[in-house]
């Protein structure tokens, strides 16, 4: 039998479902709510008892009277208090639930992104991750906490309303009727209107906060190339198209306004005339007309915030729908329900005609790529730039899976053991080398936390980090600033390393990491890297002589494919295109 996907609820009320997070806060908000409703449904009967007391003072004692407009006084004035004091009770949960729900949500999609494999962010910018995260889960949490609860407080004062005017005057009623179905025929139309356009709003948004994203990132190289005009000019339509659209969304809610209120004078008008009409009859006294009046108020300033209602339901509408669709992403790379731990890894390493190409893209950027690696070996990889290297260490931890063929450690499929475990047990420098805000021993102590001072210390000098760090006036505490400003390239990627050495792993992968240091401090590195590597299975991307001499192996690659395999002696003997790019590439490095 055919198995179909269960069609999930709107976006909005998934959300809403979020609430259950918050259920103390959320039922203490809405039980005030529904007391604060009541002692103010409680007051028009209270008014009647007044006005009445006083058209039929003649008829008794005036003592009496006095009691009786007493106490109706004092007891509008307890329903005032009451409501007062659960209607502070109700915005002030209310808020709590809001703030709890966009907590959870917040977390819910920093967990998320974390989980997600590296083909979503090939494919969606930084900046529209960021907005989704901040501005779209503060419209959600908007409504949660003054949409929704005006939603449910209209809902309940105009049941209740409509539900005593019906027991007191059916046929006045009758002529409120009528509106209803008009109030929310609008509100139908208005909200599928309207939240497509905050949709197309965020989406603006988003674009604007990319390009402010992208610039702050890369200002350096903005100003190097005298391009802020350039940029201004590129922000400044950016800006532009979400003015316009804001304006667009003005201006159906400049129309909406307007339209509810006249539905709601209509209906005053209606209750005027038939009550009056009433009043002159006979049918209807001076006290019920008054608490009539006082009900269809109850029931008319609902219709009157329906317009904010509708504005506050849309954005959050739209908003929910793009959080979800980050929630709702599936990553390619997740563990099998049948995943098992990676033993500790001997570091056999084996590529079996593996093809891969990026999702979106064209060409394979690996075209059945097959070889084997024993324990212990260190691998080069050459080749111009798109010839795969990089896309063999990116399968290596497994940040993607292949199209065709398999990648196998020790023996075991990749994809048949767990990505923790596979991670944990390889040590990764970069090209692009990423520090967080903190201190230089959080930086190197970022994979192993609780590290020693002792091992840290040991790592940062086998990564010839040690001298340069203690240098500084605070040494390991040192703060290195956003993404490593403080440091200089060649500091930044040998904090990186010492960070893969504390993981003492039994596969270790170097992307060109020596690529911003001196020749001396290579130097050091590489005497340190020689005896560390020992044991230990190596990929290594590098366009200096010294890793590609000292490799096991050596893997040439062209336009995807391994063209050429052996050891540097091998290989000059026997390949014309890596004596080539010895000559051309690697001798002219060494050179400059």
């Amino acid at each position: 039998m055919q198995a179909y996907p269960t069609r999930r609820p709107p976006a909005l009320i998934r959300a809403i479902g979020y609430l259950g997070g918050q259920r103390r806060s959320a039922v203490i908000a809405y039980s005030a709510l529904l007391v604060a409703t009541l002692a103010q449904l409680a007051v028009p009967i209270l008014v009647q008892n007044i006005i009445d007391t006083i058209t039929q003072a003649g008829t008794r004692p005036l003592a009496d009277a006095e009691r009786l407009i007493f106490s109706a006084t004092g007891l509008i004035l307890l329903f005032a208090l009451l409501r007062g004091g659960f209607s502070f009770l109700q915005s002030f949960m209310s808020e709590t639930t809001s703030q709890g729900l966009a907590f959870d949500l917040r977390n819910a999609i920093f967990a998320k992104i974390q989980r997600l494999s590296f083909s979503y962010y090939d494919q969606n910018q930084t900046g529209q991750l960021m907005i989704r995260a901040t501005d779209d889960v503060e419209r959600l949490r908007t409504f949660i906490a003054q949409g929704l609860v005006l939603a449910t407080s209209s809902l309940l004062l105009l049941g209740g309303a409509l539900l005593v005017l019906a027991l007191t005057n059916l046929q006045l009623t009758l002529v409120v009727l009528p509106l209803l179905p008009v109030a929310l025929l609008l509100f139908m139309l208005f909200g599928a209107l309207s939240q497509p356009l905050f949709m197309t709003l965020q989406a603006r948004l988003s674009q604007l906060n990319n390009i402010l994203q992208e610039n702050l990132a890369g200002l350096k190289v903005v100003k190097a190339f005298a391009r802020e005009t350039y940029e201004e000019q590129r922000f400044d339509v950016a800006a532009t198209d979400l003015m316009e659209q804001q304006l667009k969304v003005s201006r159906v809610f400049s129309f909406l306004f307007p339209v509810v209120f006249l539905v709601a004078q209509l209906g005053q008008a209606a209750i005027l005339y038939f009550g009056g009409v009433q009043i002159l009859e006979g049918t209807l006294d001076l006290g019920a007309y008054q608490q009539f009046s006082l009900y269809l108020i109850y029931i008319f300033f609902p219709l009157g915030q329906l317009g904010f209602i509708i504005s506050l339901m849309a954005q959050a509408a739209a908003s929910a729908k793009r959080i979800f669709e980050v929630l709702d992403a599936e990553s390619e790379i997740r563990d099998r329900p049948d995943a098992l731990p990676l033993p500790p890894m001997t570091g056999k390493v084996e590529f079996r005609n593996v093809t891969f190409r990026y999702l979106g893209g064209g060409e394979p950027v690996l075209r059945g790529v097959s070889f084997t690696i024993e324990p212990g070996q260190t691998v080069a990889l050459l080749g111009a730039t798109g010839s795969g290297k990089t896309s063999i260490i990116n399968l290596l931890p497994r940040f993607y899976d292949p199209v065709e063929g398999a990648v196998l450690i020790d023996d075991h499929d990749l994809r048949s053991v767990t990505i923790d475990s596979l991670r944990s047990q390889i040590g990764i420098v970069l090209q692009e080398t990423n520090l967080f805000s903190g201190t230089i021993r959080d930086n190197i102590a970022f994979g192993r936390p609780d590290a020693t001072d002792t091992e840290i210390e040991e790592a940062a000098r086998a990564a010839a980090a040690h001298d340069f760090i203690t240098a500084f006036p605070e040494g390991y505490a040192t703060r290195v600033g956003e993404r490593g400003v403080t440091l200089s390239g060649g500091q930044k990627q040998r904090v990186a390393i010492a960070r893969a050495l504390l993981l003492n792993p039994r596969l270790l992968i170097l992307d060109d990491s020596t690529s911003s240091v001196d020749l001396q401090t290579e130097a050091q590195i590489q005497r340190a890297l020689d005896s560390l590597l020992r044991g230990r299975t190596s990929f290594v991307i590098a366009q200096r002589l010294t890793t590609v001499r000292n490799a096991d192996l050596i893997l040439v690659l062209d336009k995807g494919d391994v063209v050429a395999r052996g050891t540097h002696a091998e290989l000059m003997e026997h390949s014309p295109i890596y004596a080539e790019i010895y000559s051309s590439q690697l001798v002219d490095s060494e050179k400059h």
